[in-house]
Order: structure tokens, then sequence, then C-alpha cells
């Protein structure tokens, strides 16, 4: 997964502590910052290519350790810091990103930041990893590499849309979901599954981690 995203965007949230989030991000080509998340960046070892926002979140302090990556801050209040991270990779090229830090802290944010995900997969291939799993949109069908036993959940942000689960253990056929709890709490049946869309659709499939211990 690590070889897929070069480009990682640290988001003001938990700070990322997954090995599989760590291992995106220092194997990262270009590493984008908002500028709350620049607290982060000595506990995870990163050097960012670009620290971005509105610069309201960034201490005095940091502002003068990193001020070589600071971009020209984005004063507006329309877009939240993490869309201006994402509008300075478009700007740039960046087209395969993976968040880490999306999540935590403060279920606001989180919701905000997640349900941000199904725009940006009509710009970018986009991923987000918190500490206890991966979101994932998808604007087609799609099949997810998966072991037998994973937690899986599938939201449909476009109600209209006809889905079929395929490898799942809870089967779903040519069924439209009215509701966003209706696809979730599913589990894979082996080391693959694939969401099936019969038309046109915006969905999010998210697959938790394995406990340690389980």
């Amino acid at each position: 997964m690590s070889d897929k995203f070069s480009t990682v965007v640290i988001a003001n949230g938990e700070c990322p502590t997954h090995p599989i989030a760590l291992e995106l991000l220092h194997n990262a080509r270009n590493i984008v910052c908002c500028d709350g998340a620049v607290r982060h960046l000595e506990q995870l070892h990163a050097v960012p290519t670009a620290i971005v926002g509105d610069g309201d979140s960034i201490s005095e302090e940091n502002r003068v350790k990193y001020a070589k990556f600071l971009v020209n801050l984005d004063k507006s209040e329309e877009y939240n810091d993490l869309t201006k991270a994402f509008n300075y990779c478009e700007a740039n090229g960046f087209h395969t990103v993976a968040i880490v830090g999306g999540c935590g802290l403060r279920e606001d944010h989180t919701l905000a930041n997640i349900s941000l995900l199904m725009g940006y997969a009509e710009r970018f291939e986009v991923i987000m990893v918190t500490n206890y799993g991966i979101f994932t949109p998808i604007l087609k069908t799609h099949t997810f590499q998966s072991h037998q036993g994973d937690a899986v959940s599938v939201f449909s942000f476009t109600p209209k849309t006809p889905l079929t689960f395929h490898g799942l253990k809870y089967p779903v056929n040519n069924r439209c979901f009215n509701h966003l709890w209706e696809g979730s709490l599913n589990e894979a049946l082996a080391d693959k599954f694939t969401a099936e869309l019969h038309d046109e659709g915006r969905i999010l499939v998210y697959q938790a981690f394995k406990k340690e211990n389980s």
C-alpha cells in the first residue's frame, strides 16, 4: 500500500500510531501537513513538504521552527484546512493521497473530514487511514483485499444506487441503502471482497484493523 500513495496529508486529529499509517508516512514522497498537525511532526520524525491551512492553529514557536515549509496560508473560512491541503495537492500534481490524523479528538471534525472523502474521490485516488481502520471512497465497482473475519462496513451516499456485495458474510443483492447504517457491520469471508455498483454512486467502505489480541 505504501508504494501506491505517494503523498500523505497529516490532518489535525489524533496523532497517527498504527503501523500502516506510519509506513505510509515514512515512505511518502510528499508530506502535506495541516497547520494544526505541526505539533505531531517531531513525534512522527516527519519532515513536511509543505504546511498549509489558515495559520490559526500553529504555535508561534512552531511557526518560526517550520517557517521554510509554510506555503501561502489561506485565511478563507469557506473551506477547512484538510480541503486546503487537497487544493495544494491538486495544484502541485499530487493525485494519490493518503490522509492520516483525520479522526479523533473532536467528533465534529471527524465527521466533517470523513464526509469530505467522497468529494475528494472525484479528483484523487484517496484513502483515510486512522488508528483503527481504513476508509476508502469509491465511485464504481471495486474489489478490496482483506482477511477472513475482517470487519467491513459499506456506507452509501447515493440511496438510488443498487449495490451487490460479493465475499461478505451478510449478502446484499441489487439493494439500495436509504440510511447510512444499513450496510454497516459486515464481515469478510476470505482474502478479498467486492462492492458492486449497478449504477453511478458514491460509496464509502470502511475496513477495521484487526485487534492485536484477536
